[in-house]
């Protein structure tokens, strides 16, 4: 009978431990995963003209990447998609070349382009941001102006 109640209290101080541990560890999984960094979404950055209009001719674009969530530029970013063409005047196939200048301050980023006649060019970017999943892609509009 005592060796019938002690496998008993043995089993009932076992069980008492295991379920400890069961929740200790079920604690420290949703702490990780609480303090893993959070992905930010291509939709959770967009670039931005620094300046609207450009002169005729050969010009530099400036833009701006922008995380939407804190406001702050982003460095570092890899462009690896460029274009330049005049679609918002209804005629896509009027293309420039496009060079990625080195940036003068961290967050922007600069093109050299020959704009060849005055009217709406349509700058088309993807880039993908250090540490995030997915590309970050946007056309902005530029005026070339007499």
């Amino acid at each position: 009978m005592r060796l019938a109640i002690a496998v008993q209290e043995i089993f009932v101080i076992f069980h008492s431990v295991a379920q400890f541990w069961a929740r200790a560890c079920a604690a420290l999984l949703v702490g990780v995963a609480l303090s893993a960094p959070a992905r930010a979404a291509p939709a959770d950055y967009r670039f931005e003209l620094v300046t609207r209009e450009a002169k005729v001719g050969e010009a530099v674009l400036t833009v701006r990447l922008v995380d939407t969530r804190s406001g702050e530029p982003v460095t570092d970013a890899v462009i690896f998609a460029k274009r330049i063409d005049m679609a918002p005047d209804s005629m896509d196939e009027m293309t420039s070349t496009l060079a990625q200048l080195p940036s003068t301050e961290p967050g922007l980023y600069r093109f050299k382009t020959q704009l060849t006649m005055a009217g709406g060019w349509r700058l088309s970017l993807g880039a993908k941001v250090q540490g995030e999943t997915g590309t970050v892609s946007d056309k902005l509009v530029v005026r070339a102006v007499p």
